[in-house]
């Protein structure tokens, strides 16, 4: 196989178990990729500016707040004035909002779990934990 096929099979076959792996958040309501990113960003991190969570996730200003003004009515998330600048406000996810995410990931880790123990063999499992260093490498790229 040619790396371009290889390379086009690989992105297909990701795409569809991201796809998967999306669906699979029964604990939370409709999030897009933008507000899953900025949960993302808020829990490795104790607390950002609404600036930095925009440039992190390449959004504007004006469309991180209106994210962050939904992620905050959810409970989510918290804004707290900063305590150099009281013009500036620091955001940071609330224990409701990590126990979202760490149900998410169980769900998702859940349904992984059993889509390989339903559809591989233990030859297959092999394989596949012999090939996660390989896509490791791939993902350091990111």
């Amino acid at each position: 196989m040619e790396i371009a096929e290889l390379s086009t099979s690989l992105r297909t076959l990701i795409s569809a178990l991201h796809k998967g792996l999306r669906k699979q958040t029964y604990s939370v309501h409709s999030y897009s990729m933008t507000e899953m990113e900025t949960i993302g960003h808020l829990m490795r991190n104790s607390s950002l500016l609404p600036s930095e969570l925009a440039w992190l996730t390449r959004v504007k200003t004006q469309s991180m707040s209106q994210i962050l003004k939904k992620l905050e009515s959810q409970g989510i998330l918290i804004r707290t004035p900063s305590g150099s600048d009281r013009r500036k406000t620091q955001v940071s996810i609330t224990v409701s909002g990590r126990k979202m995410v760490e149900k998410m990931k169980y769900d998702r880790d859940e349904w992984l779990k059993e889509c390989i123990s339903k559809n591989l063999s233990e030859r297959e499992i092999g394989l596949l934990v012999k090939v996660l260093p390989v896509l490791e490498k791939i993902a350091a790229e990111l």
